[in-house]
């Protein structure tokens, strides 16, 4: 038993299950945008909140799984990522395997509840084709530049996912708006930190927009990225009748992103986890704290 508890923690801090931070609080937005629309309520069931967060975790938890799997010979040469628990031998390939799994039963546990208990297959439906989809990012890097997009709109599933599991029948421009924020937000921040790894993107024929365009172009690439975020978040302040509570977290997002931007110049890439774990994490978590406190100081929520 103390072997396998063991296990747990090295796979638990390999996928980094605290770092579901950053498309969590989206997908509750997306939630409780949709949950609008249940009929004399106005905001979700617990239940689907807990779902949700249940989904989530498990589908990020087999994604990264997979990565480290397909990457373990890459991330054992370079030295940023060598003492990974798989190349560095803390977990065997068969062990991962095994996490992997339990996470997909775990998901699609999650997804044939929302079935089972709201009478909702979509989650049901779409469940396989979702963690196919946020598999293929660990295969684009190998022929495309463009991989942080692909990573992007796959963490960008999440607030449709969110939508749909909570009142599909609502789901509209406000979720794909939503989607829009988030796929040019994760991207901007991987290309950002991609920028450690140029060198070895280089030597291993792996692509990423820094090692192909060089990191001041790259750079420039996060920034115009992240702005079309803020304007996503703006437009869908609009669409979505939102007030003056998120209005403030997208000013706030936008000095944080400005900051985040400004920390990390081409060649010195000592801020980056600053940038990439702290910043993003607050980004995430303060858009999520505006959205829903302005949604439910509404009485009845938006129409």
């Amino acid at each position: 038993m103390s072997k396998a508890i063991q296990s747990f923690r090295i796979w638990a801090d390999m996928v980094k299950l605290a770092h579901s931070v950053f498309a969590l609080p989206f997908a509750l937005i997306a939630a409780f945008l949709a949950g609008q629309n249940i009929e004399n309520r106005g905001y979700p069931y617990w239940g689907q909140l807990g779902l949700v967060v249940l989904c989530m975790v498990a589908g990020r938890s087999v994604a990264m799984t997979f990565n480290r799997i397909v990457d373990a010979q890459i991330d054992a040469r370079n030295p940023r990522t060598a003492m990974r628990p798989i190349p560095a031998g803390a977990l065997s390939i068969p062990t991962a395997w095994m996490m992997l799994a339990l996470a997909g039963i775990t998901f699609a546990m999650g997804c044939f509840s929302f079935y089972m208990f709201y009478d909702n297959p979509w989650p049901m439906f779409l469940g396989g084709p979702t963690l196919l989809y946020l598999c293929g990012y660990s295969l684009t890097k190998r022929f495309t530049k463009w991989s942080h997009y692909y990573l992007g709109s796959a963490i960008a599933l999440s607030p449709v996912a969110a939508w749909l599991a909570i009142h599909p029948a609502s789901l509209g421009w406000a979720s794909l708006i939503l989607m829009l924020a988030v796929t040019f937000w994760i991207a901007g921040f991987d290309v950002i930190y991609a920028c450690q790894d140029i060198e070895c993107d280089t030597q291993e024929g792996l692509h990423s927009l820094p090692s192909r365009l060089g990191p001041q172009k790259a750079l420039w690439v996060a920034r115009a990225s992240h702005g079309i975020t803020i304007a996503a978040l703006v437009a869908l302040g609009v669409i979505a009748d939102f007030g003056l509570i998120y209005a403030v977290g997208v000013g706030i997002v936008l000095v944080l992103l400005v900051v985040e931007n400004a920390i990390v110049k081409p060649g010195d890439y000592s801020k980056v986890n600053l940038a990439f774990f702290t910043i993003n994490g607050i980004v995430s978590i303060v858009l999520a704290l505006a959205a829903i406190a302005d949604l439910m100081s509404t009485s009845g929520g938006h129409s």
